[in-house]
């Protein structure tokens, strides 16, 4: 109670905060008071910087988009779609350049409800692409996102050409933290084995563990987890799709945000 007299009395004074930075220590110094919970308090941060975030730093890099071609029979559509647990593609033509629209999974149902004498037509069920720069600022694009009902957009680079994609998942997870996908593994266990034969580990797993599993002899001297040999092997924060060859190991990071790596897929 103390603490938020004080605070009251701040405003009276005209010294509430003025910029962003002393509106976090604000935010800080309520938390240590309890008026909020720490998941609350990331939130928030996360909401602040997102204005300070562009598409490039969470996008799906072109190299790692899964999409659908044009004239793709339904057949393999659905072992596409099956594999790789999306719900949006992006339909391509000649190449990953040419982008013609975007493909809803549940749009394969009406086909198959209408019988399979019907022809299928990508053209007539795809949707229209919607095409953005590298360099909007995320909370534009939380906005567009909600006003369009968009739920994906295709990043375009300075010539023109396709450098990624977003969701709006993707945006959403800068404030809210991981959402489940078709990657997640169980939150007991820090290794899961793929169909594909490779793995996906939590950044957080445990050398010790790691060498164990996989029957190496990874280095726990100076970090204890598999995140801190990748952040040293990188010497940089990576994003989403990046990938290095460490210890005999291929590791592609497919999930990280502006803080931390999260989940980790191994050859």
């Amino acid at each position: 109670m103390n603490f938020i007299k004080n605070w009251l009395h701040r405003i009276k004074k005209n010294i509430d905060p003025r910029t962003k930075e002393q509106l976090i220590t604000s935010l800080h110094n309520a938390k240590q008071h309890n008026l909020f919970s720490a998941e609350t308090l990331g939130m928030i941060e996360g909401a602040l910087q997102m204005s300070e975030q562009h598409v490039r730093d969470v996008m799906v890099p072109r190299s790692n988009m899964i999409v659908l071609e044009l004239h793709e029979s339904p057949e393999n559509l659905v072992k596409i779609i099956v594999e790789s647990g999306h719900s949006r593609f992006p339909v391509i033509g000649d190449n990953r350049d040419d982008v013609q629209g975007i493909f809803l999974a549940k749009d394969l149902l009406d086909y198959y409800a209408k019988g399979t004498d019907t022809q299928f037509d990508m053209p007539d069920v795809m949707r229209p692409a919607i095409f953005i720069p590298e360099s909007k600022r995320l909370n534009i694009l939380l906005r567009e996102f909600r006003t369009s009902r968009n739920h994906m957009a295709i990043i375009v680079d300075e010539y023109s050409g396709v450098a990624g994609l977003v969701t709006i998942e993707d945006v959403i997870e800068q404030i809210i933290g991981e959402i489940d996908d078709e990657h997640d593994i169980d939150d007991q266990v820090f290794i899961s084995q793929r169909k594909d034969g490779s793995c996906i580990i939590r950044a957080l797993t445990p050398i010790e563990e790691f060498n164990e599993y996989f029957k190496t002899n990874l280095s726990n001297e100076e970090f204890d987890t598999i995140s801190g040999l990748l952040l040293q092997a990188f010497g940089h924060l990576p994003k989403r799709g990046e990938k290095i060859e460490l210890g005999g190991f291929s590791f592609e990071v497919i999930r990280a945000d502006s803080r931390r790596i999260n989940l980790l897929r191994v050859k």
